[in-house]
């Protein structure tokens, strides 16, 4: 449940997907370094959040949420933002995903009777908090598809042999990444509300050069379906 007192934080992994939250905002604080992430306060129409930039990767991504769940206090929701590669047939670079779940891709417990994606003792996929889910999906962008769907992620940059895996073994993910279940697994952990919107930079091609050319234009995209629904929220 939204409560007034819940602290907002909007959680992204590099400068590039930071920047457009950076460029929107009325104020931004003086940067504040914990641990390996930095934290801005900013604010965005009136309301006053937080930026973490963590760092790329699994353990950097849960090492800033962590800390800032202990920072912020228990009412905080973490709302991941940034890009993400397309896996899912239909899906195109542009496409916003609003994520209903995440799997950890790279966990396998199977030789222990656990599912594919699902690490012992915790479970088999994170679930997005459904009100700001739901203000996340119902974002109209100009010039833009939103989806919602099953979200992964690893700390492997996804090309086309890794997705062709991918598909194989998560045949229902739209998407991958190389963060956001790690923040979901810490949000879980600690009671914290979480959820996700990025858009499509590549489809996983060969190399890194589709990310490239459209990580800015990615960037840009999930940040306005954010701070729109920090709007509705």
């Amino acid at each position: 449940m939204v409560t007034a007192n819940r602290v907002y934080v909007i959680q992204v992994a590099m400068d590039e997907e930071a920047q457009p939250f950076l460029e929107a905002a009325g104020e931004v604080s003086e940067p504040v370094r914990i641990g390996g992430a930095v934290h801005r306060g900013l604010d965005l129409g009136g309301r006053t959040v937080v930026l973490v930039t963590s760092g790329i990767g699994m353990i950097n991504a849960a090492g800033a949420t962590a800390g800032a769940i202990h920072r912020y206090g228990d009412d905080v929701a973490i709302i991941v933002a940034g890009s993400c590669g397309g896996l899912a047939a239909g899906v195109s670079v542009g496409d916003v995903v609003v994520g209903t779940d995440t799997i950890n891709v790279e966990a396998d417990a199977t030789a222990f009777g656990y599912v594919p994606g699902q690490t012992p003792g915790m479970p088999a996929s994170y679930s997005a908090d459904a009100e700001i889910r739901a203000a996340l999906a119902a974002t109209a962008l100009d010039g833009a598809v939103v989806r919602e769907g099953v979200m992964g992620a690893g700390d492997k940059f996804a090309t086309v042999d890794i997705a062709h895996e991918l598909r194989e073994s998560f045949p229902g993910l739209l998407t991958i990444d190389m963060e956001t279940v790690a923040v979901a697994q810490t949000a879980h952990s600690h009671g914290a509300a979480f959820a996700v919107a990025r858009a499509v930079s590549d489809l996983c091609a060969p190399d890194g050069t589709e990310f490239e050319t459209h990580i800015d234009d990615a960037a840009e995209r999930s940040a306005r379906v954010v701070i729109a629904a920090l709007g509705a929220l």
